[in-house]
C-alpha cells in the first residue's frame, strides 16, 4: 500500500519520540553513583561527550536532502520566516537570545523551569555533567549534514539581523541544515524528561520552544529544525548504549530527587517564561 503525503509527514514528525521511548528503559540497571570523572574540552567551554566520533549517529545518512528552493517545502520555510519576523524586539524575541548561549553556568538555566529545580555544578553535579557532555554529542551529530550541504541561513539570504550577533559572524559560514541548537535542546528534552517524568508534558514543551527559538531568531530555516529535532532524539538513543552516560543519568535522577527534597527552586522568572511562550507562539 502506497504511503499518503499525510502519513508521511506524520511518521517523520514522530519519529523522534518513538526513537527514544524505544531506548529509554536501556540505561535502568546503571550504577547510581559514579565518580566525577574529569573530562577534557573539545573547544573552549564545552566538553567532550560520551560518543566518539565514529558512534555518531550519521545526519548525511538519516535525513532527507534539504528543501530546493522551488519546492513546497522551501516556501513553507520562507513563509514562517517572514511570519516569525514579527516577533522580533518581543519578549519572545529576547527568549530566543537567551536560548542562543550554549555557554554554562547560563545554559542550565534553560530547562530549569520546566524541571522544577535550579541546575548547577554543585547541587546537581551529575546532571550538570549530563547536558554539558551531550550537547557535544547532540551539536556534533548533525555535522556531517552541515558540513555537507552547507545551506545558507535565513538570516545571511535575507540580509536581515539575528538575535544573537555576536554569533552572526561565524555563523554565516556554518550550514543551516539542520539545527544544532534544536537537536542539542530537544535531546536535553528527551533526557531531562527520563530524569522526571512527572514533568514530561513541561519539558516535551520547552525543547520544542528552544528549537523554534532558531526559527525566532532568524538563524534558522523551520526545516532545519525538524530535522534538528530528529537527530537529537537519534543521538539520545545512541547514548543509551553508552555505560558512563547511563551512570551519570543514574546518578542525575537521585540528585534530582534530592533537590525536590531542599526545595531548591528554579533560579529564573518561571512566570515570565511561561506567559512570553503562551503570549508569542511560532507564528
Amino acid at each position: 500500500m502506497k504511503m499518503t503525503d499525510g502519513f508521511r509527514m506524520f511518521f517523520r514528525r514522530a519519529v523522534p519520540v518513538f526513537l527514544c521511548a524505544a531506548f529509554l528503559t536501556a540505561c535502568a540497571t546503571a550504577d547510581p553513583k559514579p565518580a566525577m570523572e574529569v573530562v577534557p574540552e573539545v573547544k573552549p567551554g564545552i566538553l567532550k561527550g560520551y560518543l566518539p566520533t565514529e558512534s555518531l549517529p550519521n545526519s548525511l545518512a538519516l535525513i532527507p536532502l534539504p528543501p530546493e528552493d522551488s519546492s513546497a517545502a522551501f516556501a513553507l520555510d520562507k513563509d514562517v520566516q517572514e511570519r516569525s519576523r514579527k516577533l522580533a524586539e518581543t519578549p519572545r524575541w529576547e527568549l530566543a537570545a537567551v536560548d542562543a548561549e550554549l555557554m554554562f553556568p547560563a545554559a542550565a538555566e534553560t530547562f530549569s523551569c520546566a524541571l522544577g529545580i535550579a541546575i548547577t555544578k554543585e547541587e546537581t553535579p551529575h546532571l550538570y555533567m549530563v547536558l554539558r557532555r551531550s550537547l557535544a554529542d547532540a551539536g556534533l551529530s548533525t555535522y556531517t549534514a552541515k558540513d555537507h550541504y552547507k545551506r545558507v541561513r535565513p538570516f545571511v539570504m535575507m540580509e536581515q539581523p539575528t538575535c544573537f550577533p555576536q554569533d552572526e559572524d561565524h555563523l554565516k559560514n556554518d550550514g543551516s541544515y539542520p539545527s544544532g541548537h534544536t537537536a542539542i535542546g530537544w535531546a536535553w528534552a528527551l533526557i531531562l524528561t527520563e530524569i522526571a517524568p512527572d514533568r514530561a508534558d513541561r519539558l516535551i514543551a520547552r525543547g520544542r520552544a528552544f528549537g523554534e527559538s532558531r526559527v525566532v531568531c532568524n538563524a534558522h530555516w523551520y526545516s532545519d529544525v525538524m530535522e534538528g529535532r530528529f537527530m537529537g532524539a537519534a543521538t539520545v538513543a545512541k547514548l543509551h548504549a553508552d555505560p558512563v552516560f547511563c551512570a551519570d543519568l543514574a546518578a542525575a535522577k537521585a540528585e534530582y530527587a534530592v533537590a525536590l527534597s531542599k526545595g531548591l527552586s528554579p533560579t529564573g522568572d518561571c512566570e515570565a517564561e511561561a506567559e512570553t511562550l503562551a503570549r508569542y507562539p511560532l507564528p
